[in-house]
């Protein structure tokens, strides 16, 4: 028997984001049959990412869990785990600190980002495995698929969609869904989207 929020649509194994030749800041993010405009980081996809450059990672990364405000709209239909954004939450981008590149409590006294934000960009997050099986220090962190600023201006590294394309995508994704930045399409065995 489904659950409530299981997804009622067939699961993505892998969706990509490339830059446009035109403006690395901005992209394209490919799921089976959409193609969504996204922004980026303003230094574009890189294949050596530091903590602070601008960068979007060029990288096969696996997604980890969702992260939403539960007082800015209904669970996502997702087959993610879900993880409720408290006003306490932060993560530590402080490169040296032990916590680098992992979820924290606030007040934290090391350098870190507020999940919980007013401007509505971390109401839904997709929380995306970069540096974080063991975390370096300094390749960077708080690497996220979250919504993107009108315009679709930079982000600091993330990818950013359109809150509404977010959400749909969202539905779409699993355990199994593989994120290939800046990577040429996988042919995958079986006929898989």
């Amino acid at each position: 028997m489904a659950t409530p929020h299981a997804p009622k649509k067939r699961l993505l194994t892998s969706i990509r984001v490339f830059g446009l030749p035109s403006d690395r800041a901005k992209g394209r993010l490919v799921a089976g049959a959409l193609a969504l405009p996204c922004a980026l980081g303003p230094a574009g996809i890189v294949a050596s990412k530091r903590e602070g450059d601008g960068a979007t990672p060029r990288a096969e990364l696996p997604l980890r869990r969702v992260w939403r405000r539960t007082d800015r709209g209904p669970r996502p239909p997702t087959a993610l785990g879900v993880r409720p954004i408290r006003p306490d939450d932060g993560w530590c981008d402080a490169s040296g600190d032990p916590r680098y590149n992992r979820p924290v409590r606030l007040p934290f006294g090391a350098s870190h980002e507020l999940m919980w934000r007013a401007d509505g960009l971390y109401d839904l997050v997709v929380e995306l495995g970069w540096n974080d099986r063991p975390a370096q220090r300094g390749r960077g962190s708080a690497i996220f698929m979250h919504a993107a600023r009108p315009g679709f201006t930079p982000t600091a590294g993330c990818v950013a969609l359109a809150p509404g394309a977010l959400r749909r995508l969202i539905a779409r994704l699993g355990n199994e869904t593989v994120l290939r930045m800046g990577l040429p399409p996988r042919k995958l065995r079986g006929g898989g989207r």
